[in-house]
């Protein structure tokens, strides 16, 4: 979905690669979603720790008490559902969303940048369908009062809203970020952060065994003017 991850020029935070505040509406729009992207990053982690405790309780019920289950395995689905969604636009933010950079070292930074752009919008442009499609399932699930096939039965409302909210909160940071793109440069909108993942610890391993020291990744994320030790 994004083109964030690059495991072979991920580098840890350096000095001089601060974000930058962005001033008037933008600005706040963009404080916003960090804020709100923190807080369901958070929940969405400990949704992630209930259907671990939810799924072990399963365990214990069926095998150990040899009682039947009911509601755990959908209760689980439901909890990874809204984790999953809900915190994709948080992960974008961070631009972690696994990706592959065969093109990245082939084409000049300018291509790169208009590269990088057409992708935000066509990504958006998916996601905006997948959201409209999401809200429309929602809607006839809520109407119709559909519930699951299984004996705990519970309304099918509650998974289409997680996702269609999910990705409905993906479409706003893909806006966010194509207009910081566009009116501040690619720094702004996030191409130039450190990525997230193991290929910043794979990277620093190697630029340590090497001696070498990396002044900071440029703006489409490729480390630059290293320096030997």
């Amino acid at each position: 979905m994004s083109h964030g991850f690059d495991a072979a020029t991920a580098i840890p935070d350096a000095k001089g690669t601060e974000e930058p505040r962005l001033p008037g509406l933008l600005g706040l729009f963009d404080r916003t979603m960090r804020g709100i992207n923190r807080v369901i990053l958070g929940i969405g982690g400990l949704c992630l720790v209930g259907a671990c405790l939810v799924l072990s309780h399963s365990v214990v019920v069926r095998y150990l008490l040899k009682e039947p289950t009911e509601w755990q395995d959908e209760m689980a689905v439901f909890l990874i559902v809204g984790a999953t969604f809900f915190s994709a636009a948080g992960v974008q933010a961070k631009r972690g969303h696994v990706a592959i950079e065969a093109l990245t070292g082939l084409l000049p930074p300018a291509v790169n940048r208009v590269r990088l752009l057409l992708v935000d919008c066509v990504s958006l442009a998916f996601c905006a369908f997948f959201a409209w499609k999401s809200w429309t399932l929602d809607h006839e699930a809520w109407i119709d009062g559909q519930t699951s096939q299984s004996t705990w039965g519970p309304p099918l409302w509650i998974p289409y809203t997680l996702m269609a909210a999910g990705m409905s909160l993906l479409c706003l940071q893909f806006v966010l970020q194509i207009a910081e793109a566009l009116l501040y440069g690619p720094r702004a909108a996030g191409w130039a952060k450190p990525k997230i993942g193991i290929g910043a610890d794979v990277n620093t391993d190697m630029h340590g065994a090497a001696g070498v020291t990396p002044r900071g990744p440029d703006p489409m994320g490729r480390t630059v003017d290293a320096r030997v030790k």
